[in-house]
């Protein structure tokens, strides 16, 4: 069963096999526990946020008596959805993979229970018409504080090894949003001078993400934004984008969007209550 939010008091299972397509959000309130997180052993303790992407990577769990923890996930392709694709967010996926645990002060952890607490409060109304966008908005809120307390870290970090150099290329380049007509990755090993293995190898291994997840991050928001505006056709929007048919720019928005270009543009239209 594929579950779009949980939210959970148990620490033990942050990791069980239904969350494996989501973001986990944990942070540690009393006692410590630790985990193993790609080859290497993690030590939590009171006022510390865990960040993970694909939670089922985690193995090993130990909670010691007293543990005291609350954790959120939502869905990891619902969670992109709702930011820039030039957003901190991708950048800041290196450093999560490489330690995907952050310090918070008691003021900090305090910010984001309240964050918990809102989309705890909220996660069984799904009664409502608008509960996907209610809980994204809640969703964006803790995500927001959350990479204020990354990017601080991030700033007295340093990541020089090629690997990482390589990486923040990548994205520099998709910044630029070259993405909207440059969606191979061919394209982009040849302008970093590696090959498409390496590149590919490379940026799973740093990130835990594919490259074409991260060209398909950047290319999203470009594609919502022609289809936003009704003046372009689908036809003038598949040339701006460069791509090969009709047919092929109509498969990439349903696989991306969850819908076909005109059911999108339908879905924008005002609903009729």
């Amino acid at each position: 069963m594929k579950v779009d939010f949980q939210y959970s008091t148990d620490f033990l299972t942050m990791n069980v096999p239904i969350l494996s397509h989501t973001c986990m959000h944990l942070l540690c309130k009393e006692g410590e526990g630790s985990f193993v997180f790609n080859e290497k052993c993690y030590h939590i303790a009171k006022n510390d946020l865990v960040v993970m992407p694909n939670p089922t990577r985690a193995k090993n769990l130990a909670a010691a008596p007293g543990m005291m923890v609350e954790w959120f996930a939502a869905d990891n392709k619902f969670l992109q959805g709702l930011l820039p694709s030039n957003n901190y967010s991708i950048g800041g996926s290196i450093s999560l993979n490489q330690n995907p645990v952050i310090k918070v002060d008691d003021r900090q952890a305090e910010i984001l229970l309240e964050d918990l607490h809102r989309l705890r409060d909220r996660l069984d109304d799904r009664h409502l018409l608008f509960y996907r966008e209610m809980m994204g908005s809640l969703c964006l809120t803790m995500m927001y504080d959350i990479f204020e307390l990354h990017a601080r870290r991030d700033a007295t970090d340093t990541h020089s090894d090629r690997t990482a150099i390589i990486v923040r290329q990548l994205t520099d380049m998709l910044a630029t949003g070259i993405s909207r007509t440059e969606r191979e990755v061919s394209y982009y090993a040849e302008r970093l001078h590696v090959s498409p293995k390496y590149l590919s190898a490379t940026v799973k291994r740093v990130t835990g993400h594919s490259v074409s997840s991260f060209i398909d991050r950047h290319t999203v928001p470009i594609l919502k934004k022609y289809l936003d505006d009704e003046r372009l056709s689908l036809t003038q929007i598949a040339d701006y984008m460069n791509f090969s048919s009709l047919s092929y720019f109509s498969r990439y928005c349903t696989k991306h969007l969850g819908q076909s270009p005109s059911e999108y543009r339908r879905s924008l239209q005002p609903k009729v209550i």
